[in-house]
């Protein structure tokens, strides 16, 4: 029901971002075209238009996921999954190419950044969740840093694209995946390096230590059951 109320109201204030932004004004017609009160708005998005535009984001996140994985990719190598995950969450936000601009212009601001960091790394984790990793060490950690940083420089380009179907932000999307696989295959030569083999030993107690947060199971309800392991005791 709560997200009910957050796509009622997102979808009541899409019309107005291209022309007020992700702003509290913004946000105030969208609670009244929505008809829903003041407070009734607030429980569901605290910070107003800010958090409006992550749900924005988030939903498309979801949408995209539920795409890749209704789809048959296994004909794909890996790096061209990777390239058509980022493709298709484009594709998904050229339906508001403006409020995707006025999102930039917001995440942009000082006090915005780490909201805006954390929904492209939610992009990324997204992206590679839907595409099957089953990483749980520090490459978990890694694969969604490299990916976080395409996306975002992949969507600046998409915003000043104007060829047509976009084929120049598609070549850049090509571009930036080849320039992560080569360094996939850097890394590849120097683990074999004696070098690199000594330094790992040394890394290797602190990166065994690394990994991926557990994850909670989707749902709208509070907490999760994790089975104990064998022979715990229970709490007195």
């Amino acid at each position: 029901m709560r997200n009910d109320l957050k796509d009622r109201l997102l979808d009541a204030i899409l019309p107005h971002v291209p022309f007020d932004g992700w702003s509290e004004s913004a946000f105030r017609r969208a609670v009244e075209d929505a008809g829903v009160t003041p407070a009734e708005a607030r429980g569901a998005f605290p910070r107003g238009a800010l958090d409006a535009a992550l749900h924005f984001h988030a939903r498309g996140d979801e949408r995209m996921a539920e795409r890749l994985r209704s789809e048959d990719l296994s004909e794909m190598r890996y790096r061209d999954k990777v390239a058509y995950g980022v493709r298709v969450r484009i594709e998904i936000a050229g339906e508001h190419r403006e409020a995707v601009r006025r999102g930039m212009t917001l995440f942009a601001l000082p006090m915005h950044a780490a909201d805006g960091l954390k929904a492209m790394w939610g992009t990324a984790d997204a992206i590679w969740d839907a595409l099957g990793d089953t990483s749980d060490d520090v490459n978990w950690y890694t694969k969604r840093a490299t990916l976080s940083g395409v996306y975002g420089s992949v969507v600046l380009y998409w915003l000043g694209d104007q060829s047509e179907g976009h084929r120049e932000t598609w070549e850049f999307l090509d571009r930036r995946i080849e320039d992560v696989m080569r360094i996939e295959k850097v890394k590849g030569r120097a683990r074999q390096s004696r070098l690199f083999q000594r330094l790992g030993s040394m890394a290797d107690p602190l990166l065994s230590r690394i990994r991926a947060p557990v994850r909670m199971p989707r749902g709208d309800l509070p907490g999760y059951w994790a089975t104990p392991p064998s022979g715990a005791r229970p709490p007195e």
